[in-house]
């Protein structure tokens, strides 16, 4: 399974590479991570963009997981190869930004969808198999453990 993560909201600033997340970024991205624990998602590596709002979202969504993030220069947000970028990791959590994350849907699943700051997308051989609004992980992450 690929999971594509896109960065939460971060802070406006001058330099592109050092914008924060904002308040409301850091609890799309703890919503992220505590949908995917609560989703029983097997995730056995989390790549990630170095831009620091992709990182902190990485980092936060991966705690409750219990998986560490590596940071991959090429999920910067330029377009990427997925099978040479994955190879051999297993379920792989990548976590960066758009539009390079909507073309990679599009090119692996032929699904025309814009990715939202803070939006899941699941793909298993070629077919999208989840995607997921920040509301609607917050939704997930915060239900009734009955329900779960």
């Amino acid at each position: 399974m690929l999971w594509l993560l896109r960065h939460a909201e971060a802070a406006d600033g001058p330099a592109d590479d050092e914008r924060p997340l904002t308040e409301r970024g850091v609890r799309q991205a703890d919503a992220a991570g505590l949908a995917l624990a609560r989703l029983g998602a097997n995730v056995d590596s989390c790549l990630s963009s170095p831009k620091l709002r992709a990182l902190q979202t990485a980092q936060r969504a991966c705690e409750p997981l219990g998986i560490e993030v590596t940071i991959e220069p090429r999920l910067s947000g330029q377009p990427f190869d997925v099978q040479e970028l994955t190879a051999g990791l297993g379920d792989v959590l990548l976590v960066g930004h758009d539009p390079s994350f909507s073309l990679t849907l599009h090119d692996l699943t032929g699904t025309q969808a814009r990715m939202r700051k803070g939006g899941l997308a699941a793909i298993s051989k070629g077919e999208l198999v989840t995607l997921l609004r920040p509301s609607e992980l917050a939704a997930i992450a915060t239900a009734d453990e009955a329900i779960a």
